[in-house]
């Protein structure tokens, strides 16, 4: 979203109808910084960003900076949507679509995932909410309108459409793809997005993975919730037949564990690994020093995804206040954080 009301400031998008658009993002944005609870411990180390990001007139020019301050400082403290989630991932899915285009890019993975859903709704057409929008359905299946379409005919199929992704069929489910991560990238790697031509299972396997990230399984290891032997099944089909062979993931990757995998590509959730520490850092159980280590960890384990080798803890920046004999004399807390760090890599195996 950020990067949208970035991207709209160009010259070239002041017609009336994007002026609105842009309008209406900013509204959006300011309100969920607005709803944030200042006295949430996470929220309190980002009050600085919070203050300046809760008033409309700190959007009206944004800077490269600016979008990197708010990915980095405050979406991971806002609160989801109560909507559909099935809505929410068609959002995330024209949002990417609108950026990528705003950036000159016609990101054709993500247009054939949206004429993917559609046609899915074309095979349910008897509900009437779909009948409805029955000649919007035809003509993104069956004309060259969502080749054509620009940023305002892509948020009308956006708002028309979203609140009917809950008729999909289920099998649709691994069509669903992520705006946040991270199509956010495409600044740094334009060339990805167009991924029709890449050969290396690598590159494709861990592509998939980044633009799928609100996905299935692919969601719950970013998130720290446990797979089920289903999950598991879900990863394989998808990195051993779909985007390749097992015998290309095993060329790749030996024996690594496909959630250990996945979960270096798209790292933990800043939100679910606070929420993992809570424990620690809402209870006042402890001293300043204390809390800096269990925040490096934090930060480890959010671009990690795991951490599987705890002699890092004996480095810097984790030593910085002082070793873990120092920091704990009382080395049950240790022990529970400890324990803590084993669960987040636990749930990137089956439960």
């Amino acid at each position: 979203m950020i990067e949208e009301q970035d991207k709209l400031q160009d010259l070239s998008y002041q017609t009336k109808e994007l002026q609105a658009f842009r309008r209406d993002l900013v509204a959006q944005m300011v309100e969920k910084v607005q709803e944030l609870n200042r006295e949430n411990f996470a929220v309190r180390q980002h009050l600085r960003y919070v203050d300046q990001y809760a008033h409309e007139e700190n959007y009206q020019v944004l800077t490269y900076e600016d979008t990197l301050m708010v990915k980095q400082e405050l979406a991971p403290l806002l609160e989801p949507e109560q909507d559909e989630a099935s809505a929410l991932r068609f959002d995330a899915l024209l949002y990417g679509i609108e950026l990528a285009q705003l950036a000159g890019h016609a990101y054709n993975l993500a247009r054939r995932d949206l004429k993917k859903k559609v046609a899915a709704l074309a095979t349910v057409a008897n509900i009437p909410d779909i009948q409805r929008e029955s000649e919007l359905v035809n003509k993104i299946i069956h004309t060259d309108y969502l080749d054509e379409a620009e940023v305002d005919d892509l948020e009308h199929i956006r708002k028309s459409l979203r609140d009917l992704m809950k008729y999909l069929p289920k099998r649709q489910v691994r069509y669903d793809t992520n705006f946040a991560d991270e199509i956010l990238n495409v600044k740094e790697n334009p060339s990805n997005l167009e991924n029709d031509d890449l050969k290396n299972y690598k590159a494709k396997a861990e592509y998939y993975v980044r633009e799928h990230q609100a996905s299935g399984a692919i969601a719950k290891l970013k998130e720290n919730v446990p797979l089920t032997s289903n999950d598991i099944e879900e990863l394989e089909q998808i990195l051993w037949s779909e985007v390749g062979t097992k015998t290309d993931y095993q060329a790749e990757y030996g024996e690594k564990p496909l959630g250990e995998f996945v979960r270096e590509i798209t790292g933990l959730d800043m939100k679910a690994a606070k929420e993992a520490f809570s424990d620690y850092l809402d209870n006042n159980q402890l001293d300043s020093r204390q809390i800096y280590f269990v925040n490096q960890i934090i930060e480890y384990i959010v671009q990690n995804g795991v951490m599987k080798d705890l002699s890092v803890l004996q480095k810097s920046p984790f030593t910085d206040k002082g070793s873990i004999v120092e920091l704990f004399s009382d080395l049950s807390r240790w022990k529970g954080i400890r324990e803590t760090i084993h669960r987040i890599n636990a749930n990137a195996q089956v439960a």
